[in-house]
């Protein structure tokens, strides 16, 4: 009785979600992943960005030697990313708070030492401090054919412009085992909480219609597309701006056609998070797909979500104080701690059959 009770599980688990020794034998695997690298500055002044504090003289005392080890702590962390799954890492991964193209450009020199070869994405927007989203994508994996930036339109509640980062979509086709499949990514940085989440939550719904809108013109042209929205939305998969603007819903079950699934809310109400504020989780960093890449049947031979995965490896976190087991950041009260970021890294996993 056992033994059926089992394969009747092991059949269950394939079909749903694809167990992971039948995605080892019988599936390829990619993964997908975004990551907010916290102040990926460097040390020359940007005309026209609030970058004072990230300067040899400002207040972090930002030098070479700071920022070339900040470089190589991100580029190891994302050097990672996927590894659980598949040696090669990370296809795709969005990034967000990073000054500038040359940045990226200084990221990915780095991540070569770590045998892994990116190339960037970053298109400049008016975020107030020059902080910008950017996409690194692995070009034996990931063709680019499109590049597009949407800029946000919103106000404070204080009557202020919203000067915030693009909405940054990538179109592109998933390349190797087998015939190359489009997809759509859009990274995202949502409106900060400034003046409080109650009083600035118009600007983060108002960023999430521009998303919303931004999926819309995919579908009337694709109406079978697959779409992947990540970033940091300084929301969590609850509030307002993700359940009841965007609709991105919790279980598959409750996706429509041409609907929203956030592969991270579950995670959430298991108490796993990206970020901690005050002793709590916060998950700020999602990972939004849609339907028709949920519901990709494996026998088709195409690309299909598989699972999700927050990546809080013991490496990226604090191992003792009051802050243990909270992500290692680059500063704590102003002071170096030469960490990483104060964001973990998420990530999806996509699967196609052999």
């Amino acid at each position: 009785m056992r033994h059926i009770l089992f394969t009747i599980l092991s059949v269950l688990l394939f079909v749903g979600t694809v167990s992971s020794q039948s995605q080892k034998t019988e599936t390829y695997v990619r993964c997908v992943a975004f990551y907010n690298l916290e102040n990926l500055f460097d040390t020359i002044h940007d005309e026209g960005k609030n970058d004072y504090e990230y300067l040899p003289d400002g207040g972090m005392k930002w030098t070479a030697f700071k920022y070339e080890n900040k470089v190589n702590n991100m580029a190891y962390a994302i050097s990672q990313l996927g590894t659980d799954e598949d040696p090669r890492g990370a296809m795709l991964v969005g990034v967000s708070e990073v000054e500038n193209m040359n940045c990226l450009r200084d990221l990915c020199a780095k991540l070569k030492d770590y045998n892994r070869t990116y190339e960037p994405i970053l298109l400049e927007g008016p975020d107030r401090r020059g902080v910008d989203v950017g996409l690194l994508y692995n070009p034996a994996m990931f063709k680019v054919t499109t590049t597009k930036g949407y800029e946000l339109k919103a106000h404070y509640a204080d009557g202020n412009v919203v000067r915030s980062r693009y909405e940054l979509l990538v179109s592109g086709y998933i390349l190797g085992n087998g015939r190359p499949e489009k997809i759509h990514v859009i990274v995202n940085h949502w409106p900060s909480r400034y003046g409080g989440e109650l009083s600035s939550r118009a600007t983060r719904d108002t960023a999430a219609m521009l998303c919303a809108t931004i999926v819309d013109s995919i579908y009337r042209v694709e109406p079978r597309a697959k779409v992947i929205i990540m970033g940091d939305l300084n929301d969590d998969p609850y509030s307002h701006s993700c359940a009841d603007v965007l609709l991105a819903k919790k279980t598959r079950e409750e996706v429509p056609e041409h609907g929203l699934f956030n592969t991270m809310w579950q995670k959430l109400e298991q108490g796993v998070g990206s970020l901690a504020y005050q002793g709590s989780w916060n998950l700020f960093d999602q990972i939004i797909i849609s339907e028709p890449l949920m519901n990709e049947k494996l026998e088709s031979g195409k690309w299909i979500y598989w699972k999700s995965q927050i990546f809080n490896k013991p490496f990226l976190t604090v191992q003792e104080g009051k802050d243990k087991g909270t992500p290692l950041r680059t500063h704590k009260g102003g002071v170096w701690q030469n960490g990483y970021g104060d964001h973990y890294p998420t990530m999806i996993y996509l699967i196609k059959q052999k």
